[in-house]
């Protein structure tokens, strides 16, 4: 379980407006860190052409790499530290340059208030 990797995730229970059920999740967390078996992962969802305008959802294509059915996005506001054994089975990957635009995007919803 990498950075960047998708995984098919068991989410719940879940509670209120976060988001449920198993399906793709992108581990976030830096490989070198943590001591237990949790992993920091960002859930994906169905694309839908107003989650355009919410700057915390980034779209991602089917390929090869990521090898998803369906055009989605990673909702980088529902966060979670989830144990790994709520791991089912490696998906693919995020290609680079989706990555890269991961931090920039955490960056902005973290940004403290002046």
């Amino acid at each position: 379980m990498k950075q960047y990797e998708i995984w098919l995730i068991n989410l719940d229970p879940a509670i209120g407006a976060e988001i449920k059920k198993t399906r793709p999740c992108v581990v976030l967390n830096n490989n070198d860190i943590g001591l237990l078996p949790l992993k920091i992962v960002a859930p994906l969802t169905d694309h839908k052409p107003h989650y355009e305008k919410n700057p915390w959802m980034l779209t991602v294509n089917p390929d090869k790499f990521n090898n998803l059915e369906k055009r989605s996005v990673i909702d980088l506001f529902q966060l979670r530290s989830i144990s790994e054994i709520r791991f089912i089975r490696k998906l693919g990957e995020l290609n680079p340059k989706i990555a890269t635009s991961i931090p920039k995007t955490l960056e902005m919803i973290f940004e403290p208030e002046m």
